[in-house]
């Protein structure tokens, strides 16, 4: 009797539907990763130092994506209007919570339409010019500039570049004029080729060009001097005192997404940040590893959208 009351709940249940969870066994399949500014930028950069451990740790390929264009909005609003299941994820950076006021339509809410997973870096912002630029330091830059105000040219890629020229601009009265270009890596070779003057990539991105000559670093746009560039000046210490303007990247999904694969890749995240191979990655550019919780992050990228929204109105800002 037993055994056929058993072989009945056995066959029973092969007949029933599987009601578990699709995202139970996440993941399943490969997952993309979304950045959205080209190949060789510090946005890039990152998703690749934790893109090859977070694969290693969930067991399906996390493919880096690059989607740039717009400041940051085609890769954004693409994952904005992804399927909300942990398998699209978006590099989010300073330049999403400059948007929401610099673009009339950006085509996504960095707010509504997206869950946070984690803050992953920071780092800096470093202005360089090109070397025929008779100038050594920021205030030569000043002075150079307002004797020429308007001719000066400075190359910009993205809402945080923007932001942090015109922050330069406004607190020091020189006025340059900003050239928009798709992504930093083609804002550097615009400056490297004297195709434009100036330019205010991340630091990490225009060190190899520092070190090499090809670029004359003035200063950095973080609070103290970068790690790797210790004879570089903050702008503060240039004569500029407040000025700060600090780069950041994290891992967000579109909002929707289940609470326990927003868990899962957080989890999975914080622990690549804490891989030696990853640290050592960290540890020779100017980035510095972050790990915060999905709150945390949120509630970081609600106060950026407010600080650099303040500024984008008050100078009556406009995407180039």
């Amino acid at each position: 009797m037993i055994a056929r009351l058993l072989a009945g709940v056995a066959a029973l249940a092969i007949m029933l539907p599987d009601t578990t969870p699709a995202h139970a066994q996440y993941p399943t399949r490969p997952i993309r990763f979304i950045v959205p500014f080209a190949a060789g930028s510090a946005n890039d950069i990152v998703a690749r130092f934790v893109g090859t451990p977070l694969s290693d740790a969930l067991g399906r390929p996390v493919t880096i994506d690059n989607r740039p264009g717009a400041g940051g909005n085609i890769g954004a609003e693409m994952v904005a209007k992804s399927p909300p299941d942990g398998y699209t994820l978006l590099m989010g950076n300073i330049s999403h919570a400059i948007n929401m006021t610099l673009y009339d339509k950006p085509g996504y809410d960095l707010v509504k339409d997206f869950a946070p997973v984690s803050l992953l870096a920071s780092g800096s912002f470093m202005m360089v010019v090109h070397p025929s630029v008779p100038v050594k330091t920021v205030k030569e830059l000043i002075a150079f500039a307002k004797a020429r105000p308007g001719e000066l040219n400075v190359a910009t890629s993205g809402g945080g570049i923007v932001l942090a020229s015109q922050l330069f601009q406004d607190m020091s009265g020189a006025r340059m004029t900003n050239v928009t270009y798709r992504s930093t890596p083609f804002s550097i070779t615009a400056v490297i080729s004297g195709e434009v003057s100036v330019a205010i990539p991340g630091t990490t991105t225009a060190m190899p060009h520092f070190k090499s000559g090809k670029l004359r670093g003035l200063a950095v746009t973080s609070a103290s001097r970068s790690p790797v560039a210790p004879d570089v000046p903050t702008m503060a210490e240039s004569g500029l005192r407040g000025y700060e303007a600090v780069p950041w990247y994290g891992v967000l999904v579109p909002a929707a997404t289940p609470k326990d694969i927003v868990a899962r890749l957080h989890a999975e995240s914080v622990k690549a940040l804490g891989r030696p191979d990853v640290k050592e990655r960290f540890g020779a550019t100017d980035l510095v590893s972050a790990g915060t919780s999905p709150e945390q992050f949120g509630a970081y990228v609600r106060s950026e959208i407010a600080k650099w929204g303040k500024l984008v109105r008050a100078s009556n800002l406009r995407p180039e």
